[in-house]
């Protein structure tokens, strides 16, 4: 199975490669930050006999950095053990699957959650917390709203925990951005027209992904522990996901597999479609083994990239500002790999400092918004990306408009070309069909494998 969006690592390992990470101040509850990222990406409904499940050979990690540093402060551990009922039977389940705890169900998984601290002091925080099955279908897993809930878990000190398997909220028309960006809304300025339809058709639209969710107070993990103001450097945290295995794998003559030695990180993510669209595909394996702290190497990427002199050479009639610029791209430099420091955005700032780093940066004293803007920051929203990342954030196209030049005139005398207002892939939340909960995991329901085709 490939991945998609991050184009991980050259070497595809699906149940370790992170497609997607969020992280928010809670809507329901501003004094906690939920955390998610997403694992397996464009998993089938249908996904029988062999249901998708997280790697038994796999650490699974949610990393704080709350000084500026790039290095974790706090890192939430997870680790999965599956366990078969009958071993006599081919089948994921001999009847209905009723409760997380039913008999019908013959390959459950459980995971602990263990938290590891600056200097290596750690606190186990769960222990054999029950996965849902996958959602089969109305026979297999009926009332799976009810399974799903139950699977949410309360470790104490406001602290919740899912696993599990969920619809996969992002929304992109990955086959127009990877025909050479032919953007179905502006295709008419494409260097290659081809006559269609002009709205965005959403890829992910039936795939589901399996899904790691954290909610935690905001002041057990901010430095001092306060609750600081909007424009205190103790505001903005440091984020990302990391998955890891053992260096060495051995295969027994019983065909099961046994890591040893110290762990490899094998996968991270921070920004979204950092590693997909500013790091070469030669050094993408590179870039999923190191730590974000050692991400001065990739500045190259951000300050000149790529993307943006392929937008000026395949739309050659739309951006003649943008083809003029030739110099270096602070204003990314500062979205991607320091965030944004005071003075720039008024009465907003998410600044780690100069280490260079792809993290998600929230400032966790900007309030939810009511009625969130998909457009983020960028819009006026400073509860949304580069502040972060929500679910409902479009991500596709602020990062579009930004690299085609929309952000520049924070950092410098710009004039945006006319043209940019109108790049996108053309998916919006009303046309995504992506799934969204008002509550805890906030990630939608998974589709069910008896009624979704995955297109």
């Amino acid at each position: 199975m490939s991945s998609h969006r991050e184009a991980p690592a050259i070497s595809q390992d699906p149940v370790a490669d992170n497609t997607d990470t969020y992280a928010f101040v809670s809507p329901d509850d501003p004094s906690t930050l939920t955390i998610i990222s997403n694992y397996i990406p464009g998993e089938a409904p249908a996904g029988g006999p062999n249901f998708y499940e997280f790697g038994e050979e796999v650490r699974y990690e949610i990393n704080i950095d709350n000084d500026g540093d790039a290095d974790d402060d706090y890192s939430f551990q997870f680790t999965f053990e599956t366990k078969i009922a009958n071993d006599s039977t081919f089948l994921y389940n001999t009847g209905p699957i009723t409760s997380i705890g039913s008999a019908n169900w013959n390959r459950k998984q459980f995971y602990d959650v263990t938290l590891v601290r600056e200097g290596g002091e750690s606190q186990e925080l769960g222990e054999d917390l029950a996965c849902p099955p996958c959602n089969i279908g109305p026979r297999s897993t009926p009332n799976y709203d009810r399974l799903a809930d139950s699977a949410v878990h309360d470790l104490g000190g406001g602290v919740k925990v899912f696993a599990g398997q969920r619809a996969d909220p992002f929304f992109v028309d990955l086959g127009s951005i990877f025909d050479l960006a032919a953007l179905r809304p502006i295709e008419g300025l494409h260097q290659i027209p081809i006559p269609g339809n002009t709205a965005g058709v959403n890829s992910l639209r039936n795939a589901n992904v399996h899904t790691i969710a954290l909610q935690i107070p905001i002041t057990m993990v901010t430095k001092g522990h306060v609750t600081p103001g909007v424009m205190d450097a103790a505001a903005t945290l440091g984020i990302y996901a990391s998955a890891s295995r053992r260096r060495v794998t051995v295969s027994e003559d019983d065909g099961e597999r046994e890591g040893t030695g110290p762990w490899q990180q094998v996968s991270r993510l921070g920004n979204p479609l950092f590693n997909e669209v500013l790091v070469p595909m030669a050094k993408k394996d590179l870039w999923n083994a190191v730590d974000p702290s050692s991400d001065s190497q990739f500045l190259a990427g951000v300050q000149h990239p790529e993307l943006q002199g392929l937008l000026v050479a395949l739309y050659p009639t739309a951006f003649p500002n943008l083809a003029a610029f030739s110099g270096a791209r602070g204003d990314l430099v500062a979205v991607f790999l320091t965030g944004i420091p005071p003075g720039i955005v008024s009465g907003f700032q998410n600044f780690t400092g100069n280490t260079l780093a792809d993290l998600l940066r929230l400032n966790v004293a900007v309030p939810p918004t009511a009625n969130p803007n998909p457009l983020g920051l960028v819009a006026g929203d400073a509860a949304g990306w580069p502040n972060g990342r929500r679910l409902v954030d479009d991500i596709i196209t602020i990062e579009l408009r930004a690299v085609a030049g929309l952000t520049l005139p924070l950092v410098t005398k710009y004039n945006v070309d006319a043209a940019v207002p109108a790049v996108t892939d053309g998916l919006t939340i009303a046309n995504s069909g992506a799934r969204y909960l008002d509550h805890f995991p906030y990630v939608g329901l998974p589709h069910d494998g008896f009624h979704t085709p995955l297109h």
